[in-house]
């Protein structure tokens, strides 16, 4: 199988370093360039020294002309410019997106949470917010492809197959969310100067994280009920991984055992999600440096409540590894290419 080109935008960011890691294992690709605004000119070992012996480019600022040989580009740039670049495809390049640019279905809801206004709206119908063990099928069909949140990949996965099969109420539904800073881009250390960020944990985004738009969004597509949860999440003084705990309300004649069959049949087919024993206690280490994602049902003391636990790598799973999984998908390349 011949390699194809891939062009990284935003390439000096936590994901983009990920991404960049994945990229140069993977044995179809060939990282053609590297885009930075203010990295131009440099090396991207700079920011990364275990990219040192690695043949790469040196990071060049990114125009249009860059496309003409290239298959594939991936944007880990701030919200709004893969919009930008998007306007450049011609309809042989597929765009994978990593920002926020493409994830919501109206641009006047990507108004309402980011501020700003979509330069793209017509290009919106031509994407697909691509979980892949949920509607990755359907990636065939789409030029550009927008990867979840890490927040909302940590949470959808236990949730959708519970609620596309009634098995858990959809009001009332609590989810506590804790993040390693890498979550939070290269600015954290500048944003929480003073938030002691290595040594204590801080909640943010208390009710109106940009992020609920997207779990709303995609939970509501498997019932007619009106939905309402909390999410709320927190920055820990770790580097990198999710654990999402998660408290739900059970269906008349669910059980814990339930649900765990049905989760564990729902992705008994797939690599990358594992459900475990019941009451299995997890944690962000059995996860780092994977494209996995761990879930475990757990026992509520409370009759007709329980407790899901499930844990992530942000910048695998909920970032760089799962970017690399749809392109493995688009592309009909092995599905644990890079990322075994």
């Amino acid at each position: 199988m011949p390699k194809i080109n891939a062009l990284v935008a935003g390439s000096t960011g936590y994901i983009g370093i990920q991404l960049i890691k994945l990229l140069v294992k993977h044995k179809y690709i060939n990282i053609k360039y590297l885009c930075g605004n203010s990295s131009v000119g440099k090396k991207i070992s700079n920011y990364d020294k275990s990219l040192s012996n690695k043949k790469l480019p040196k990071i060049i600022s990114f125009n249009k002309k860059l496309l003409k040989d290239i298959d594939v580009v991936f944007t880990a740039l701030p919200n709004g410019e893969a919009q930008d670049i998007s306007k450049h495809l011609t309809k042989n390049i597929i765009l994978i997106d990593l920002a926020a640019d493409f994830r919501l279905e109206k641009g006047s809801d990507y108004f309402k949470w980011y501020k700003q206004k979509h330069r793209a709206t017509n290009l919106i119908k031509k994407s697909l917010y691509s979980l892949p063990e949920i509607n990755g099928k359907y990636i065939d069909k789409y030029q550009i492809i927008s990867c979840p949140g890490c927040y909302p990949t940590s949470i959808l996965l236990p949730l959708i197959p519970l609620f596309k099969n009634n098995l858990v109420k959809v009001k009332n539904i609590i989810i506590d969310s804790k993040s390693g800073y890498s979550g939070a881009g290269r600015s954290v250390h500048k944003k929480y100067k003073d938030k002691n960020l290595y040594e204590s944990l801080s909640a943010y985004g208390v009710g109106f994280h940009r992020h609920n738009s997207e779990i709303d969004q995609m939970l509501s597509k498997f019932t007619k009920k009106k939905i309402s949860f909390n999410f709320t999440p927190h920055l820990t003084p770790m580097f990198r991984g999710i654990l999402s705990t998660i408290y739900i309300d059970l269906e008349k004649g669910a059980t814990q055992l339930k649900l765990i069959k049905l989760l564990t049949d729902f992705y008994k087919k797939e690599d990358f999600v594992k459900i475990l024993k019941a009451d299995s206690l997890i944690s962000t280490n059995d996860v780092i440096n994977s494209n996995n994602c761990f879930i475990s049902v757990c026992k509520s003391k409370y009759k007709g409540k329980i407790i899901i636990l499930s844990a992530i790598d942000n910048l695998i799973k909920g970032g760089a590894g799962q970017a690399v999984q749809n392109l493995n998908m688009k592309f009909n390349f092995p599905r644990k290419t890079a990322l075994s």
